[in-house]
């Protein structure tokens, strides 16, 4: 990603990925005394969830965007439960002792190489621990996507740039998944496609999430410009989401 995340508005607007994220986290047994990596916690909606779920256990809130982690921080505060950590998935991460659990909503589609992704996840969970994650997959936000093609050559944008994003199938995750060293592997795509009020929520959620790199290296007014024609190009004020599920165990 070029650049940081508006992360207060990310809070403000992000209810479809914390409604998402609580369905994942339902899918995560835990008796409450664990100790989870919360891994893209993003700004601490889902982590304040899963901290319901450990009256007795210990999180490790990490996002790679440091505003995303100090908005985290100002929603959750100092919990003796909590550790805030800023670190890139794509990197060894300082994550020890090994953790019981990982949970993560809406982040892996921004990172390209799962294989390396996986692996550093596995090394920091202890064998037998539990995986489980949702993110973008299969043709997720392809018509949002089309939208901004058909646009993109007015704003001087390439139009055959579809974005940062790796949003991976089932198969080949399932298999990236087992290279790293996962079992009882599970995963498969759901479409949530999520309605939005149009006009202004609507070009704030596009600008804010969808298309935020798209404009990153835009003039304010331009990029507001590119957001308000492809929210224009829309068949309906919709983001047509697919979500990608992953459940697993670190074999061991």
């Amino acid at each position: 990603m070029t650049t940081d995340w508006d992360a207060a508005t990310y809070d403000r607007i992000a209810d479809p990925q914390a409604r998402w994220g609580s369905t994942v986290l339902d899918r995560l047994p835990l008796r409450g005394d664990e100790r989870v990596l919360d891994a893209g916690c993003g700004s601490g909606r889902v982590t304040a969830q899963l901290l319901e779920r450990l009256p007795d256990g210990e999180v490790v809130a990490l996002d790679a965007s440091p505003a995303m982690v100090e908005e985290a921080r100002r929603r959750l505060g100092a919990d003796p439960r909590l550790t805030y950590l800023v670190a890139d998935l794509l990197r060894p991460l300082p994550v020890d002792p090994p953790v019981d659990a990982i949970l993560s909503t809406a982040t892996f589609h921004w990172i390209t190489d799962h294989d390396l992704l996986f692996r550093n996840l596995a090394a920091v969970l202890r064998p037998g621990g539990r995986f489980v994650a949702q993110c973008g997959g299969g043709d997720n936000v392809a018509i949002v996507l089309a939208a901004a093609a058909a646009v993109a050559s007015d704003f001087g944008l390439d139009p055959t740039w579809h974005g940062p994003w790796l949003f991976a199938t089932p198969e080949a995750t399932a298999e990236r998944l087992a290279r790293a060293g996962f079992s009882a592997i599970e995963v498969w795509l759901n479409p949530e496609p999520t309605p939005l009020e149009p006009g202004e929520p609507l070009e704030t959620f596009l600008a804010t999430i969808v298309l935020r790199e798209h404009i990153a290296g835009m003039p304010e007014a331009a990029g507001r410009a590119f957001v308000h024609a492809v929210a224009e190009r829309l068949p309906r004020p919709e983001i047509d989401y697919i979500r990608l599920n992953m459940s697993a165990r670190k074999a061991g």
